[in-house]
């Protein structure tokens, strides 16, 4: 075995395998950083995270006339199903809101005691940003979990409360609190706890789960309240698309310009982050290529001297271990120093967050390890399997 080290040392250029380091350690930075900053930019804000889906909320425009004319804001279901057939989208949901008469209290002795008329809506599930087991209700059940938008919060805090002088409340004191829910209509009256189960920042009502809604408006809705939706929410597999404008502007639907115009950057964004992404792995595929080109270079240099180790005994698989120890330990110094310098970048990104977001909870590195790991397992298997196939062609050649 000594033998085979002393030819490896001879033909070995450095040159060739420090470009494959720098080239692999370039590489294998650039997807360990991808990983790791997908996922401490979701624990940024789960709801908000840019790699989440692209939602718009759309209603019929409502004119100056509406009213007198009797023209309707509803979404009829032929509406919806010539919506729902458009390239652009992925899949669509309907608001459903309460047609009946709802009043809130807080009633939490030496704290907060107000009551309010409000308004429930409801969406299917897979639609709702906030996830959480409390999300759920079964009939006969006095608890009604509640999603609330999380600017009235911040109008609350930084508007009500200051100006009244009432203590300042945050996401975990409201939802430890209940509210008093009194609902009524079609002669039926009936009081409920409410739970504030979490904050959207997609949806701007007050959500309760679908289950619930279809049961109370059946209870206490009037017979002759709107069955049809005025506002859908839609995902949409590509905000920067003219035709979504276009099909918007000739129908007189409208939407959130802001919530679009957000679409785009975050579309942008995730395309940005793949392009990065593919182009760490388009180099770490060169790289291999080179490191691989290097030992085939050496073996090709010393395939004679091989050629009579194996004719004096030595095993292919004896003449094959030093170069596949060399490629194997390569990748192994390429991953140690690529999670090095992936930590050293992160501490500087999650500084800056840290800024913006002093509560951040941040996840472990143990994905982009995962994914490390995983890269290195293939890479050197496949070397094993590329050096040893190199030296049984020497050997083969040999008779």
């Amino acid at each position: 075995m000594k033998l085979v080290w002393k030819l490896l040392r001879q033909h070995i250029s450095i040159p060739q395998f420090v470009g494959f380091f720098f080239a692999n350690l370039v590489g294998v930075v650039i997807i360990l950083l991808g990983v790791q900053f997908y996922n401490d930019y979701k624990a940024l804000d789960q709801e908000d995270s840019f790699m989440k889906a692209d939602y718009l909320i759309v209603n019929k425009k409502i004119g100056a006339l509406s009213g007198l004319t009797g023209s309707s804001n509803t979404f009829s279901k032929a509406e919806i199903e010539e919506l729902e057939d458009e390239d652009f989208v992925e899949r669509i949901g309907a608001f459903t809101p309460s047609s009946y008469s709802v009043k809130a209290r807080f009633d939490v002795e030496g704290f907060v005691n107000f009551s309010t008329e409000m308004f429930f809506e409801s969406v299917p599930d897979e639609f709702v940003d906030v996830k959480s087991d409390a999300w759920d209700y079964q009939e006969g059940s006095d608890e009604i979990p509640i999603i609330l938008p999380k600017n009235y919060l911040d109008l609350y805090n930084f508007g009500y409360a200051q100006g009244k002088g009432l203590p300042k409340l945050s996401e975990g004191i409201l939802g430890a609190m209940k509210l008093n829910i009194q609902i009524a209509g079609n002669g039926n009256s009936d009081s409920f706890d409410g739970r504030i189960v979490g904050f959207s920042s997609r949806l701007n009502t007050i959500l309760v789960p679908e289950k619930f809604m279809r049961w109370a408006n059946e209870q206490y809705a009037d017979g002759n309240a709107t069955k049809e939706p005025t506002r859908l929410i839609m995902e949409v597999n590509n905000p920067t698309d003219d035709r979504i404008t276009s099909y918007l502007q000739d129908r007189d639907y409208e939407t959130d310009e802001d919530k679009l115009d957000a679409s785009k950057t975050t579309f942008i964004l995730r395309v940005i982050v793949s392009i990065v992404m593919i182009v760490g792995v388009v180099i770490s595929i060169l790289s291999i290529y080179i490191l691989m080109l290097s030992v085939f270079l050496l073996v090709q240099k010393n395939s004679s001297k091989l050629e009579n180790l194996l004719l004096i005994g030595y095993s292919p698989a004896k003449v094959s271990f030093p170069y596949q120890a060399l490629t194997v330990g390569l990748n192994v110094l390429v991953l140690i120093l690529a999670v090095a310098v992936m930590l050293v970048v992160r501490n500087i990104y999650l500084a800056m967050f840290e800024n913006f977001f002093p509560d951040l909870e941040v996840p472990g590195i143990i994905p982009a390890l995962c994914v490390g790991v995983v890269l290195l397992i293939i890479v050197s298997i496949f070397n094993i399997i590329a050096v040893h196939g190199k030296v049984m062609s020497i050997w083969r050649r040999r008779e």
